[in-house]
């Protein structure tokens, strides 16, 4: 079998690791494994490579994607998915495997419509998937924010300071709540769990009487310019405060051992699917076993709000 992969959207950590596994455990079973570049634009401008065992030598360790990756326009129109789709078979390759979030997801549907054998892998730092309870990428930026938290407390205890730290997520928390729960943060904000600036402000009041020299607030990004609440903050609170908008600082560096091996679990798996025949799924890992999911029982759908959300209140 001849199979094609791509990775789409916003780079994650451990995507190069996902596809060096599957290159590999392709190559063990006979399968010649096709390299697309820029993701789905790749597809439409016929850009594709063979991939061999020793071509993704070392790619584990190596952080963003080296195939490349982008959001194609082109591809969002039905003459585009026609043209990738006979760019595909034109190649003899019948199946694609895809790695990246939401809308490559729905990408990855369409073609399935369109008769490609697609198997989606979650790759993304923000978590934001459902059907599997971590995507690749997420723990590496996890640690990426827990050591700006961590330094961030050092300058902030000698200054006596209030830190804002801005993560991204856009409507999913996830970043947020699990690095301000590892990096010790007095104040958790997130869509999940939604900000009271009256109250945050007042809390901040009180720690300043009782003598505490800093605090931590984690916010995911868009729900509110976080220098403007810093501003506020240094008037009202007693304390002095900065903001740090992290940015695509979170996206880059060489992935975890957590991210490496989830992707090597989910690429192995992808391959494995195939050779059974099973295609327009969506793969993931839930209670630390490997499963998959109909795309239409993802692409979409929200994630249920996280348990650790009760943590968050006794802890914080």
């Amino acid at each position: 079998m001849k199979i094609g992969v791509l990775t789409s959207g916003g780079d994650a950590p451990g995507m190069n690791a996902a596809v060096r596994a599957v290159v590999r455990v392709g190559d063990i079973h006979g399968h010649q494994v096709y390299g697309i570049r820029d993701g789905y634009a790749g597809l439409i401008n016929d850009d594709m490579y063979l991939l061999t065992h020793e071509s993704v030598s070392g790619m584990i360790a190596l952080g963003g994607t080296f195939l490349g990756t982008s959001r194609s326009e082109d591809f969002m129109k039905i003459e585009g998915k026609q043209k990738a789709v006979n760019n595909l078979l034109n190649r003899g390759i019948e199946a694609l495997i895809v790695i990246g979030g939401d809308g490559t997801y729905r990408g990855a549907m369409d073609l399935t419509k369109l008769g490609i054998k697609t198997i989606g892998l979650p790759g993304t730092i923000d978590n934001d998937i459902p059907g599997t309870d971590f995507t690749i990428g997420f723990q590496t930026a996890v640690e990426t924010i827990v050591d700006a938290i961590d330094k961030l407390r050092d300058t902030s205890t000698s200054h006596q300071r209030c830190s804002i730290v801005e993560v991204m997520g856009r409507h999913c928390g996830d970043l947020a709540l699990y690095a301000g729960i590892c990096g010790g943060a007095e104040f958790i904000v997130t869509p999940e769990n939604p900000m009271n600036k009256d109250q945050i402000i007042s809390r901040l009041k009180k720690h300043k009487a009782d003598g505490r020299r800093h605090a931590i607030i984690v916010l995911t990004e868009n729900i509110i310019d976080a220098h403007d609440f810093a501003k506020e903050i240094t008037e009202k609170s007693g304390f002095d405060s900065r903001a740090t908008v992290l940015g695509y600082i979170q996206r880059g560096g060489s992935p975890c051992p957590e991210d490496r091996i989830l992707a090597s679990r989910l690429g192995t798996y992808a391959v494995e699917l195939l050779n059974d025949d099973i295609y327009g799924v969506c793969v993931g890992v839930r209670d630390n076993r490997v499963i998959h999911l109909p795309f239409a029982n993802v692409v979409g759908q929200k994630r249920p709000k996280n348990e650790l959300y009760k943590m968050v209140k006794k802890v914080s």
